[in-house]
């Protein structure tokens, strides 16, 4: 094991520049981590909802029988209804396109459905710039990218001895490394 030591023996003013920066970049970079952390979450739940939209339902029973254009007069009469951009024909039902969202109505049973979406702006901005979306934003995943691989050398290259990559630090380095191979060949 000491000739092991000896290959992974790193100067002390190499090592006290690896902490400076991994420090100093650290700082740097907690508002990248933060932005990375959020929208991976929120994405995570993006099975039961979009996260970055507040979508709204309503359902209710109005006048049945209304023509296209009683149905706009209906409508425009309702104060607290999103705009109305159009209606036009679906079947036998009226298909509505609103400002944020759609709905239909039923001519036949009266039968109102709408759903309107609204912005979350935090939500929304961290999503797209997580998936990259924001013109520009390319060279600060990439910076962000590096920065990850150089704060996971630099952390293996900072604790020394027993409580280093040469003692304990490796147990724990397999099992960093074992956990998403595992999950692949488990088929997640």
């Amino acid at each position: 094991q000491l000739t092991i030591m000896m290959k992974w023996s790193i100067s002390p003013k190499v090592r006290r520049w690896i902490r400076i920066l991994h420090r100093d970049l650290g700082f740097v970079m907690v508002g990248l981590c933060l932005v990375y952390g959020i929208s991976g979450l929120l994405l995570n739940r993006i099975d039961k909802s979009d996260p970055s939209y507040k979508v709204e339902t309503v359902e209710i029973t109005v006048e049945s029988g209304l023509t296209m254009d009683e149905f706009e007069q209906f409508w425009q009469a309702g104060p607290e209804r999103p705009v109305l951009n159009s209606v036009g024909h679906m079947g036998e039902k009226y298909r509505l396109l609103l400002q944020g969202g759609v709905g239909e109505y039923d001519p036949l049973t009266g039968a109102l459905y709408y759903e309107t979406s609204k912005r979350k702006p935090f939500a929304y901005w961290v999503s797209r710039l997580h998936y990259n979306r924001v013109g520009g934003w390319s060279l600060m995943a990439d910076i962000f990218a590096v920065g990850l691989i150089f704060f996971a050398i630099s952390g293996l290259l900072m604790v020394k001895g027993k409580n280093g990559i040469v003692g304990r630090g490796k147990w724990y380095l397999i099992i960093g490394l074992l956990i998403p191979v595992i999950y692949i060949l488990l088929g997640g």
